[in-house]
């Protein structure tokens, strides 16, 4: 018995996933809806994952903080902010494009018993306002990434005024080397909870196989294969980013395909976030930049999101036999990029945004209820999409930083 968990633990972590990932589609395809007895061992790997997320958060960025300038902070910020945007932009661009040319939902009749209530989308101003919590407590307890990032950032410039200071500058390093050794701490549980990763992935694999089946593949298989074509071109598009800034894609994706692989299976950017910096850490990136970049970007950055909102919207125009005119695709632009930063890293969001730009555009909501049939399968795919933009856009801003430090 020793000698199979020293075995399982000396197993490279990708070699355990993939391996997962494959044993967890055969055992849904075997069990079928029997597989949901697996849940609770998917439902742990969750918890595991998000009861790492505010230690992680936190301390990270209280020590990324005093780690660097504040104004070399805001400089990345801003950078990090336009990355989002263009990229976001481009993602919805690369979707219309895409589904345009292979036209999904052309002769699908529409279901109009279906019907489908509009969840309710809290809109830009709420997602800003979110950003100060109004009690510290309820940040942490309801989960408010932006709330929690702004806490650690506030934190984080006060302790390093208080090092920075004559009279506070012991206090302010004894609170710095907490900070620091429970950031370091954080880091070890991480380490153990990794090697449970893969009996996680297993769990949820099988049992979104078997209670997504074949039959809603085969059905809907045009739409799926459009949005997974949609979403090459954006990995693409990132690899050429990378080239750019030189970047070497293949030590990009050796750390990345583990949080990618994960954000996958488990349909949650922010649920994979101890992943996400862990990867970053591997890939030597500052500390300072991702401690804020990769929670920021499981909040607002959604390149998955905007592709799904894209195809979407093509399918459903075409379903109804009212293809979408080139206004209605600048719209679907405009309104689907400021849609895509407000969507929440969590399973489902997406449905409320492809809903609200539906909404704008006059398409029906029945080909939302059509499009929850395989909300998973496509949402599978755009959450290891946002992930991996999330890493890409951190990676080539820390490029950025370090040849502006190198040309000084």
């Amino acid at each position: 018995m020793k000698a199979i968990w020293k075995g399982y633990l000396d197993t490279s972590l990708i070699l355990k996933i993939t391996v997962a990932l494959f044993l967890g589609v055969i055992a849904g395809l075997v069990l079928g809806k029997d597989a949901s007895v697996l849940t609770p061992l998917g439902d742990i790997l969750i918890r595991l994952l998000k009861f790492l997320i505010l230690p992680l958060i936190l301390f990270t960025l209280i020590v990324g903080v005093n780690q660097t300038r504040i104004s070399r902070l805001g400089r990345m910020g801003g950078k990090m902010f336009l990355y989002y945007v263009l990229t976001s932009a481009m993602a919805i661009i690369v979707g219309i494009t895409v589904a345009s040319i292979f036209d999904p939902g052309t002769g699908m009749t529409l279901d109009t018993k279906e019907t489908f209530e509009v969840p309710e989308n809290p809109g830009i101003t709420s997602v800003l306002l979110s950003i100060i919590p109004e009690n510290i407590v309820t940040a942490f307890s309801e989960f408010n990434l932006l709330g929690i990032i702004f806490t650690a950032l506030t934190f984080g410039i006060a302790i390093s005024y208080l090092r920075s200071s004559d009279q506070f500058h012991e206090a302010g390093e004894q609170v710095y080397k907490l900070a620091e050794g429970l950031n370091e701490a954080t880091l070890v549980i991480m380490k153990a909870v990794l090697q449970y990763v893969p009996i996680g992935i297993f769990a949820i694999m099988a049992n979104t196989v078997g209670n997504q089946g074949m039959d809603t593949l085969v059905s809907l298989g045009n739409m799926v294969l459009v949005l997974y074509a949609a979403i090459a071109v954006q990995i693409g598009l990132y690899i050429l980013f990378m080239i750019f800034f030189k970047i070497s894609p293949g030590r990009f994706f050796a750390q990345a395909r583990t949080p990618m692989i994960t954000a996958f299976v488990t349909q949650s950017s922010s649920g994979t976030l101890p992943l996400t910096l862990n990867a970053a850490k591997n890939l030597g990136l500052s500390k300072s930049l991702y401690g804020f970049s990769l929670p920021l970007g499981a909040t607002i950055n959604m390149d998955g999101a905007a592709i799904r909102i894209a195809v979407s919207a093509v399918f459903a125009a075409n379903v109804i036999g009212e293809p979408l005119t080139i206004s209605e695709m600048l719209v679907v632009v405009l309104i689907g990029t400021l849609a895509s930063i407000g969507t929440a890293g969590v399973p489902g969001a997406g449905i409320v945004m492809i809903a609200t730009v539906f909404a704008q555009l006059g398409l029906p909501m029945e080909t939302v209820a059509l499009l929850t049939a395989i909300d998973a399968l496509v949402g599978m795919g755009a959450t290891a999409l946002n992930v991996t933009g999330d890493l890409v856009g951190t990676a080539v801003i820390d490029k950025t930083e370090k040849d502006e430090v190198e040309s000084v």
